[in-house]
């Protein structure tokens, strides 16, 4: 019985260390197989037609600085939008709301996470497109600032989870020292709560920007899909076309191993680098604030 006890344990320990290794593996087979079909590009297009502003592959124009001012422009409106509004949500439902507000609050905005992409996309088209149209009167209701909205929602969710558990993290020892010296109750939040979870709530702005920026479907629908530079303020309130949207839009009629084909895979190569440094710094950051932490408590 003994024998088979340990048995048991030892195949079950073996299975979480191949559970754990294989997601390791399935990211450098990743990066593996873009390194494969994006590199080529290097060769078969010149550096000068990749740092160009247009992107006309039919006449093998394949100037990616229109796609990747697309994204950093939609990239940084939806982060305006959904940093302020995620961290007071945040600090509301950790610090203010009462308990059975926060029971509400906290699994609505979680569940909010789970709606399709496509969905909030249709809306946005149906609804936010239009609206914002009407409203600042432009040509089109299809611009940046429309995915930038629709971005900022999808990522409020990562945002407002994340550092709500940050500020519930800081001891209460730190709230009841700070009032026991006469501190009010937003002095407290403010000077004492949030800089403690300054590690927590970086990584919830990371990681939630981390999910902006390889969003696909409801950025496709909404942005316009132009691929023109996007100079100033002024191009907020214009469509411009994204990195993953560009990979989405044009990758099933591309012809395999065609200059397009190995021009595609690249920018998703400049993705995938992009995602992966915002992941690894949003777990270094994890990891920092768990430890000192730790040491706190000890």
């Amino acid at each position: 019985m003994k024998g088979t006890t340990k048995s048991i344990e030892f195949l079950l320990n073996w299975i979480i260390k191949i559970s754990g290794y294989s997601a390791i593996i399935f990211v450098i087979l990743i990066f593996y197989f873009l390194l494969r079909a994006g590199l080529p590009t290097i060769g078969e297009v010149s550096i000068r037609n990749l740092l160009s502003v247009r992107w006309y592959p039919i006449e093998d124009y394949f100037g990616l600085l229109p796609l990747i001012g697309g994204s950093l422009i939609v990239t940084i409106g939806a982060a305006l939008f959904a940093i302020p509004i995620g961290l007071c949500t945040a600090i509301y439902i950790s610090e203010v709301a009462s308990r059975r507000a926060r029971e509400i609050l906290k699994p609505l905005v979680e569940a909010l996470g789970g709606i399709p992409s496509v969905i909030l996309g249709f809306l946005g088209i149906l609804i936010l497109a239009p609206y914002l149209r009407k409203l600042l009167d432009l040509p089109t209701g299809l611009s940046a600032l429309t995915g930038s909205i629709l971005l900022a929602t999808i990522a409020l969710p990562t945002i407002v989870s994340v550092a709500e558990d940050a500020l519930d993290s800081v001891p209460r020892s730190y709230r009841d020292g700070a009032l026991a010296l006469g501190a009010t109750e937003w002095q407290t939040i403010w000077r004492v709560t949030l800089p403690a979870a300054r590690s927590g709530v970086l990584t919830a702005i990371m990681l939630g920007i981390g999910r902006v920026i390889g969003e696909t479907m409801a950025v496709m629908m909404v942005t316009g899909n132009a691929a023109v530079l996007p100079i100033g303020l002024k191009s907020l309130f214009h469509p411009v076309r994204t990195m993953t949207a560009t990979i989405a839009a044009e990758m099933g009629e591309v012809a395999k191993n065609s200059t397009h084909y190995h021009v595609l895979f690249f920018i998703g190569l400049i993705l995938f680098i992009i995602s992966l440094g915002i992941n690894i710094a949003a777990s270094s950051t994890m990891f920092k604030q768990r430890k000192r932490t730790e040491r706190i408590l000890s």
